[in-house]
């Protein structure tokens, strides 16, 4: 089974502290519990997670509404949907 879009998984950012150097699984099918990051629930949808390896430890705003040009990152889409 493919989908075309995402499941929006909430119409705003989530705003983390990220570690520098260290991996993390943006979700970006929408359907993980473990919001932003992937716990698998993207398997069979056509989706993958996308990793984000910051260079500096800080806060980063994910993209929530699983449509950011800017993937894993916020852009602002969600203000528009």
């Amino acid at each position: 089974m493919s989908e075309t879009l995402p499941v929006i998984a909430q119409k705003e950012p989530y705003r983390l502290e990220v570690e520098a150097g260290k991996s993390y699984w943006w979700c970006a099918c929408g359907k993980s519990a473990k919001q932003p990051f992937c716990d698998g629930s993207h398997k069979g949808t056509g989706f993958s997670p996308i990793e984000f390896k910051p260079d500096a430890a800080g806060t980063v705003s994910f993209c929530g509404c699983k449509r950011s040009a800017k993937a894993p990152r916020c852009d602002g889409t969600h203000r528009t949907l």
